[in-house]
């Protein structure tokens, strides 16, 4: 009973707070570029004047990419409110990313393929990151479980302080923020289309920015699952992280997809291979 509970508290909630942490987000850099910037809840009232659109698709393949998209971000949030294993979080947010990927790719348009192929080069920046995170959660907690942090004594931060700036990094590129925005920008930084959502439209460019809050919550409760020791300390945690990343996304301007990739994999590799000496040394 109590992970249905949660199961729908996950389900209700998580969009509500994304949208809102969404809508902090667009005021904070907003005024980090001296403009007022809009109301918190703009995110709210664009996704639901997109709700009342006429459904516009160059095929139907694309509506059926942006369900699964969303399915898989709301999945994964469950998945993780429930305790769940970190491995199969990762492989259903995974399936949900190819979803949209081949959604974009399903397009002719030119900037919907180009965008496409970037978001792709940005799994491949990510995912191996997050791999490693989970795996040295799982080496400090002997389980990929979700629920398995909780049990443990002290906050994980201290044995795993290298990994989770890996995460940081990770989160940086899903989010889709600057240096790493090279698919798409949540604040149309540098471009005029918005990448690998160039051909969504209506009701189903809602449900990818629904997804959107969906996965903000995921990796921000991922980032709170390093301090599970105290509920304070992971609302202290996630609001300095995510102000970090607000800050880094608005100083920093875009880089290649190269520098991108290199960087994530030699960064990940360096600093895991430190972290698990320095953890195995104690």
């Amino acid at each position: 009973m109590t992970k249905i509970l949660l199961a729908v508290l996950a389900l209700v909630a998580a969009p509500i707070l994304g949208a809102l942490i969404t809508g902090v987000d667009r005021r904070i850099t907003a005024w980090l570029q001296s403009r007022y910037g809009p109301p918190i809840l703009q995110p709210i009232y664009d996704v639901l004047k997109l709700l009342g659109k006429q459904p516009m698709l160059v095929n139907t393949w694309q509506a059926l990419c942006a369900y699964v998209y969303l399915v898989g971000a709301a999945l994964s949030v469950v998945l993780l409110f429930t305790g769940s294993d970190l491995l199969l979080i990762f492989f259903v947010l995974t399936i949900g990313a190819v979803f949209l990927v081949m959604g974009a790719l399903a397009s002719p348009s030119p900037y919907s393929q180009i965008g496409g192929q970037r978001e792709l080069l940005q799994m491949l920046a990510y995912e191996p990151l997050l791999i490693l995170v989970f795996a040295s959660i799982a080496m400090v907690t002997g389980s990929f479980k979700v629920s398995a942090v909780f049990e443990l004594s002290r906050p994980m931060l201290y044995d795993l302080p290298l990994m989770f700036i890996v995460l940081g990094y990770a989160l940086t590129i899903k989010l889709r923020k600057s240096p790493f925005d090279i698919s798409a920008s949540a604040h149309a930084h540098q471009e005029l289309v918005r990448g690998v959502y160039t051909e969504y439209s209506g009701p189903y460019l809602a449900m990818i920015e629904i997804a959107h809050w969906y996965e903000v919550i995921l990796v921000l409760g991922i980032c709170a699952l390093f301090w599970s020791t105290s509920f304070v300390g992971m609302i202290v945690l996630v609001a300095l992280t995510y102000m970090a990343e607000i800050i880094v996304d608005n100083v920093t301007a875009r880089l290649t997809w190269r520098v991108m990739l290199k960087s994530a994999v030699g960064m990940g590799l360096v600093l895991t291979v430190v972290n698990l000496l320095w953890l195995y040394a104690q």
